[in-house]
């Protein structure tokens, strides 16, 4: 099967990222110098370039260069993906530990995140999620078993909780809280960091058509790892609206 152009540009800026031609902050060559050299249109080359920024490869604004973007990890906000999409698009190989996979009863806690009676049966799992052996993501998950009946029989080494979830319960609906944390022992010893190292905590709840899914609490190395965004917006006037949730 032939590569599109678009792809062709994008797999050799890939590559003089992963070769260390291009560090952190090294300049790239304009639209127009690859179009030029790939012999192709400036469009084809906006979308290699825009792509690339999406994924947190590069990064661009307006009227600077672009440039290769600081090497941590890169997520959306605004987006729910699948963490092994997220490290795969950056050609680099992701790997996942099961360090928990069981069945719980709800505390207070989660009998109100889940609405639920404390007592009633939950799903629980932790997983540690590497990026070319570096620990970039501790996944502590609760799990509706109403919705998920078969949770506990996956083998999520090989599939993520994402790509399960997502197949059995289609989200329609997330929450999210943000905030900066310094992580306890247990979580220090998962990711594989100094005592005193910052983690950036993501508290995600969601929802199918059916009720809620899950409640995740995500932790990751705050060196390592980094939330980005954006947003479009309308020219005209328009209503409040809601921010699609995409899901890979």
């Amino acid at each position: 099967m032939s590569v599109s152009k678009f792809q062709q540009i994008k797999t050799y800026i890939l590559d003089q990222i992963d070769s260390g031609e291009w560090q952190e902050s090294h300049p790239v060559p304009s639209e127009n110098e690859l179009a030029k050299q790939f012999s192709v249109s400036r469009m084809t080359s906006r979308r290699a370039l825009q792509e690339l920024s999406e994924e947190g490869i590069l990064e661009r604004a307006q009227g600077i260069a672009t440039c290769v973007a600081s090497l941590k990890s890169q997520s959306s906000l605004l987006e729910i993906n699948n963490i092994a999409d997220e490290i795969n698009a950056r050609n680099h190989v992701h790997l996942s530990r099961v360090i928990t996979l069981t069945e719980v009863t709800a505390d207070a806690l989660l009998a109100e995140h889940f609405d639920i009676a404390v007592g009633e049966v939950l799903f629980h799992s932790r997983i540690c999620h590497f990026e070319n052996q570096q620990a970039i993501q501790l996944e502590d998950r609760f799990v509706n078993p109403v919705l998920a009946p078969d949770y506990l029989q996956q083998d999520f080494e090989k599939v993520t909780t994402h790509v399960y979830l997502c197949k059995v319960a289609p989200l329609t609906q997330a929450e999210h809280v943000v905030e900066a944390i310094i992580p306890d022992t247990d979580v220090q010893h998962q990711l594989r960091i100094a005592f005193n190292q910052a983690c950036l905590q993501i508290q995600r709840r969601t929802w199918s058509t059916e009720g809620m899914v899950s409640y995740a609490v995500l932790t990751h190395p705050g060196n390592h790892y980094r939330l980005g965004g954006q947003v479009s917006f309308p020219t005209r006037t328009s209503t409040h609206e809601k921010l699609p949730i995409e899901q890979t």
